[in-house]
């Protein structure tokens, strides 16, 4: 029974993962290259979609770790699987402090109603996005590492 509860966390963190590296290496670098307007109706339906799953993807990847942790707390690579589970609970902590306040502006954003610093905040949801990014990417790697 651990060693699927291992595999689904695994893999449901490294989906995670991917889906934001591809928001961030793929689909934001398209939507930028867009028009103004076109732009922000594509960042603003991209924020009314992912915003609506990724609260649950985030959460219950941490709660599977955090299940992990404690069902195999006498394995040898519990320490890397807290370490990841406190990653994730960083990277849930960074998205309602840093990026959810954006993003829930940003999804109701028309461009008629949009504010003039619309691409700023764009930027600044950018820039906390690579943090955010990476923190899970490295909270997978430690994930992966536990399994060996």
């Amino acid at each position: 029974m651990l060693s699927a509860l291992e595999v689904v966390t695994t893999v449901l963190v490294g989906v995670m993962v991917g889906v934001e590296f591809s928001v961030l290496f793929v689909m934001n670098p398209i939507l930028n290259a867009l028009p103004e307007d076109s732009r922000q109706l594509g960042h603003a339906h991209g924020g009314r979609m992912l915003g609506a799953v990724m609260p649950v993807w985030y959460i219950g990847s941490l709660v599977l770790a955090g299940i992990w942790a404690i069902a195999g707390r006498h394995d040898h690579g519990t320490g890397l699987v807290v370490t990841a589970g406190a990653l994730l609970l960083l990277s849930v902590i960074m998205s309602i402090l840093l990026l959810v306040p954006i993003n829930n502006r940003n999804k109701t954003w028309t461009p008629e109603n949009r504010p003039a610093d619309w691409k700023e905040q764009l930027h600044r949801w950018e820039r906390w996005h690579y943090a955010r990014v990476a923190v899970i990417i490295a909270a997978f790697a430690l994930l992966v590492t536990a399994l060996t």
